[in-house]
């Protein structure tokens, strides 16, 4: 098997899914803006702002494709060679979504490193559910995906 570093449609399908896109600049729940599909940030490295101009879904995608670069290197830097590209997709998914140095400092980025079909993983990603100190219902559902997709066959 050679080593995964790319992401697959699996994983921007899971992402857009959940972001949800947003054609105009918006406050995500962290009260960043944010546009698209969860972008914080454009290819020039410049930050989103409230006054940026309305993008397209085609847009969108291409900003994402363009952020996700960066998360797969995260977790390529991060995961051990071997990992699968169900398993890759989840970690980057759950990379964007939480950041890069929450996965990096994780109980679960150790059990995917020692054991990648440790099935205690799945506890793992149940514990990133929370916002603001409340469990939120789209993380719940959003760490299932990952789990789901990490356990695909």
């Amino acid at each position: 098997m050679s080593k995964i570093t790319q992401v697959s449609e699996d994983c921007v399908n899971l992402i857009k899914k959940y972001e949800g896109f947003r054609s105009k600049p918006y406050l995500c729940p962290a009260n960043v803006p944010t546009i698209g599909y969860g972008n914080t940030f454009y290819e020039d490295k410049r930050k989103v702002t409230l006054n940026d101009p309305e993008i397209t879904e085609e847009r969108a995608v291409q900003l994402l494709k363009f952020t996700l670069k960066a998360f797969e290197q995260y977790v390529d830097s991060y995961c051990r060679d071997d990992i699968n590209q169900h398993q890759f997709d989840a970690l980057v998914d759950f990379c964007y979504n939480v950041g890069p140095q929450n996965l990096k400092t994780s109980t679960l980025l150790k059990k995917v490193n020692l054991n990648p079909i440790d099935e205690s993983i799945k506890l793992e990603f149940s514990k990133w559910v929370k916002g603001g100190g409340k469990t939120l219902p789209g993380l719940v559902k959003r760490r299932q995906s990952e789990s789901d997709l990490y356990f695909k066959v």
